[in-house]
């Protein structure tokens, strides 16, 4: 082969050109990169997603658990709810209110009267007392039981009558354990009440 065109009598040919241009790849060291990384990338996502579906149905688990034991206890409440107003209802029945009345040494009240006001004070009906053929009985049950009884010794010793009032009537304290003065009329106030 002749020169190289455009190359005049005093250019030389290249060694290794032989006239012609070779153009050879040679492997090199590929880059780091490649799919190790990528890999590892979606096993960390694949592992992260499987810990939080197994928190999540824990999660779920543990309310399922609490949601049914306080059902449990809603039915226990619901039933003791239910006996004590059965109980309730058992016990504020009329024939109910009367043995205990009866218990208590309470009697059946007589004929009522009542003051009609409207109509100038007119007294209806016919008062009577209560009627019991035996003598009324103190009752040693507790009227109201669990309640704290007041101590004798907690109530005032002696009835000791106040400064009249402005109507001139007069005021006494009763110990119930220690009879009481009768209240004498003042001269301003008349008999007393």
């Amino acid at each position: 082969m002749g020169p190289v065109a455009g190359g005049g009598a005093g250019s030389a040919v290249l060694p290794g050109q032989g006239g012609r241009a070779r153009i050879t790849v040679r492997p090199g060291r590929r880059p780091v990169r490649g799919r190790t990384p990528f890999a590892v990338l979606v096993v960390v996502l694949l592992a992260a997603g499987l810990l939080g579906l197994l928190a999540l149905n824990t999660a779920l688990n543990e309310g399922s658990f609490e949601l049914s034991r306080l059902q449990r206890q809603t039915t226990v409440f619901t039933d003791e709810q239910q006996g004590l107003q059965h109980q309730i209802d058992q016990n504020s029945a009329p024939d109910a209110l009367a043995r205990r009345a009866a218990e208590l040494g309470m009697v059946p009240a007589g004929g009522m009267a009542f003051l009609d006001v409207p109509n100038g004070g007119k007294v209806l009906g016919t008062p009577a007392p209560a009627q019991d053929g035996q003598p009324v009985k103190r009752s040693t049950a507790e009227p109201w039981p669990g309640k704290p009884q007041p101590s004798p010794s907690a109530q005032p010793s002696a009835a000791a009558p106040t400064a009249p009032a402005a109507g001139g009537d007069t005021t006494v304290q009763i110990n119930p354990a220690v009879p009481a003065p009768r209240p004498t009329p003042t001269a301003t106030g008349g008999a007393g009440r």
